[in-house]
């Protein structure tokens, strides 16, 4: 093995600190990784993506905090992949790079009336309550809006859910973007619908999603479920019956049966989850009034797998704002082969692969979503990543002396500052760290974040 070691990895997520943590405890060689970001800050979707009443989830940073706490180990944010330094730049000063950039843009549903103004990706909204530099100037109003569709059931869909639904003053105590808070105090939203094609045995939620959505009666809000889509039919005991060795299936559909006796509830506001119902139409003119529903029924088709089928007989529904959710995929990097379709860089076991003749890209490696699309939860890309820096440091025992290679530890700090980046170091993140927790404690939350590049690159500087 070449020694040391040189390796640069983009996006500082779950994946690329779980990448990082796996290469700098390897024994026998030295090792240097340089972790960068486009955006200031660390932790990827951890701080711009979990949902602001779920802090417990938030506590894993303090495991990456460790990691870069490690000799060999240094983070440059600020810095834009293609922009701020090129493949070839990187190529020329690092051994190896591995890419860990996510699935941050939402798929499309392909209806018409999806472009109306009031429809949205989901994650555009989570990145505006979430205080996140791209989405903070976006503007949500949701003073004049009575009914909120969410279609899709998934973590980011229930995170939607949740915060439209649930009580401001919960809220007003996590690190939701204060911005976002004095908008959903202003909120006259009554219903918000929770739209799934298959039934509650088949949603991706979790067990204490939907148990958390039902214990918001405390907060004001009734979950509200219908028995026709939540009682199994045949098809259903059966998918039960198949999966009993998962027994998330049975325990969403016994929350999702406990729900039936409360019928409407006693609260002024409704979570209502509907199933089995596909849309097929944004209703509207000017803006977002409704949406047009299909019915479904769970079939087993010949191959064994559970689909929802369309039956032809349809519902409508108002609204006035609508949130898909329904898939997400990667971003293409400028000079880095992609997948279009399904919203990956080409790989095999992490070894990025060319786009048309499929032959292995050298030293250049994948991990996390962007390697193997959106599946799992934070702790899944541990094995992940895990798994692609096993074949990196295979190729690297097998690698010839990197001819020409400029490996200096100062040299790509000096490109960078050749070229006017300004350059975040981890020093200078937890100086943005200490500043938004003391502005969080002023006013009785865990942190009040930044939100312009403007104001964490003055942070970082101890401005």
């Amino acid at each position: 093995m070449t020694n040391p070691l040189r390796v640069a990895v983009f996006g500082s997520g779950p994946a690329g600190f779980y990448a990082v943590d796996e290469l700098l405890k390897q024994e026998g060689g030295t090792i240097a990784v340089d972790l960068f970001d486009r955006l200031p800050t660390p932790y990827g979707l951890v701080r711009g993506g979990v949902a602001p009443d779920h802090q417990k989830i938030k506590a894993v940073i303090r495991q990456y905090e460790k990691i870069a706490a490690r000799p060999g180990f240094r983070f440059f944010g600020n810095v834009t992949f293609g922009k701020d330094i090129t493949m070839d730049e990187v190529l020329a000063h690092y051994h190896q790079v591995l890419f860990t950039t996510g699935a941050e843009s939402d798929r499309r549903m392909g209806i018409p009336g999806e472009d109306l103004p009031g429809s949205y990706p989901a994650t555009i909204f989570v990145g505006w309550y979430n205080g996140h530099p791209d989405y903070r100037d976006l503007q949500f109003d949701l003073s004049n809006v009575k009914q909120v569709a969410v279609i899709g059931n998934g973590n980011v869909a229930m995170d939607v859910v949740r915060v439209v639904g649930r009580s401001v003053d919960t809220l007003a105590k996590t690190d939701i973007a204060e911005y976002a808070l004095n908008v959903l105090r202003k909120s006259t939203v009554q219903d918000v619908y929770l739209l799934g094609r298959r039934g509650g045995a088949q949603a991706a939620f979790t067990n204490p999603e939907i148990r958390e959505l039902a214990e918001l009666d405390e907060e004001g809000t009734d979950l509200v479920v219908r028995g026709d889509e939540v009682e199994p039919d045949e098809v259903n005991r059966q998918f039960l019956t198949e999966h009993r060795d998962e027994p998330t299936h049975q325990r969403n559909i016994d929350t999702l049966l406990g729900q039936i006796p409360k019928g409407e509830g006693h609260q002024a506001k409704k979570l209502r989850a509907r199933f089995f119902v596909s849309p097929v139409e944004v209703l509207g003119t000017d803006r977002v009034e409704g949406l047009r529903l299909e019915k479904n029924r769970l079939i087993r088709d010949d191959k064994g797998n559970y689909k929802a089928q369309g039956t032809g007989v349809y519902e409508e529904i108002p609204c006035q704002m609508v949130f898909r959710s329904i898939g997400y995929k990667g971003h293409p990097l400028p000079d880095v082969p992609f997948d279009e379709r399904d919203g990956i860089i080409p790989n095999r076991e992490g070894r990025v692969l060319d786009s048309s003749s499929k032959a292995v890209v050298p030293r250049v490696y994948v991990a996390g979503w962007i390697k193997r699309g959106p599946s799992g939860v934070i702790g899944t890309n541990k094995p992940d990543s895990v798994a692609t820096v096993e074949v990196m440091l295979a190729d690297a025992a097998q690698a010839q002396s990197a001819n020409g290679l400029q490996a200096d530890a100062e040299a790509v700090p000096a490109l960078l500052a050749q070229k006017n980046v300004q350059a975040v170091t981890f020093s200078g993140w937890k100086r943005i760290d200490q500043v938004e927790i003391t502005d969080g404690k002023k006013i009785g939350k865990p942190r009040e974040k930044l939100t312009t590049i403007a104001e964490l690159l003055a942070a970082a500087q101890g401005s």
